[in-house]
């Protein structure tokens, strides 16, 4: 398992706030599950433990799971089934400061490259070339980097060679930026809010492409106004 962690120094830390005095304990039991999606865990929690994402906390030997977490956060990190209690190894999903840490290390791993041929965004790397043989030297730098790193893409998630990309949310080739279709589906076949928050999330959803909408304040000024 340890061949899947970076080489760079830098390990993700948990930080707890205190609790409000009188205030209850973060801990919950597990949730009820049919059959099936017992199946389904078990199947989850050995597949994380035999690539040494997680282990059990009893056992004293042994596009996130690219970090390690700190030593001394990993008992932070438990979580308990009907299969027995463990503890994450590397960074989990879900947690306040994951994506930004995650983040801070594409940062530091893509420096040398970001926004002369390359752009990321958390897991999604974007590598545009001027011409083909530029695109294959790029690419080949890339590549280099990420085995170095010990940063492992999957295959099957990636789009190699193509001249149109979709990519955060907009379609992208060599006449510019472009609104993603499914985008505008989703926003012509959105059920009307009906309260201050579907509201914002609606509005959240338009404004991501505000820069192709002229006087788009405007135009949700009436529904901005509601929340």
């Amino acid at each position: 398992a340890d061949k899947i962690f970076v080489s760079i120094s830098l390990t993700f830390m948990l930080n707890i706030s205190p609790i409000t005095l009188g205030a209850a304990l973060v801990a919950r039991a597990p949730y009820r599950l049919v059959p099936s999606e017992m199946q389904e865990l078990s199947n989850q929690l050995k597949e994380l433990a035999d690539r040494g994402f997680i282990r059990p906390k009893i056992d004293l030997r042994s596009g996130y799971h690219q970090l390690r977490v700190r030593n001394e956060d990993i008992p932070k990190t438990a979580f308990r089934t009907r299969y027995g209690h463990y503890e994450f190894q590397v960074m989990p999903f879900g947690l306040t400061n994951a994506h930004v840490v995650f983040m801070d290390l594409m940062n530091r791993v893509c420096k040398p490259y970001l926004d002369k041929f390359m752009i990321v965004f958390i897991d999604d790397i974007l590598i545009y070339s001027r011409n083909k043989e530029k695109h294959a030297n790029h690419l080949r730098i890339i590549l280099k980097l990420l085995r170095k790193e010990k940063l492992y893409a999957k295959l099957s998630k990636c789009d190699l060679w193509i001249s149109v990309v979709q990519f955060l949310g907009h379609i992208i080739d060599n006449q510019g930026l472009h609104v993603d279709p499914a985008k505008i589906e989703a926003i012509k076949n959105w059920t009307s809010p009906t309260t201050p928050t579907e509201i914002c999330q609606f509005l959240g959803l338009t404004g991501y492409y505000r820069r192709f909408i002229k006087d788009f304040s405007k135009i949700a000024k009436s529904l901005t106004e509601l929340t």
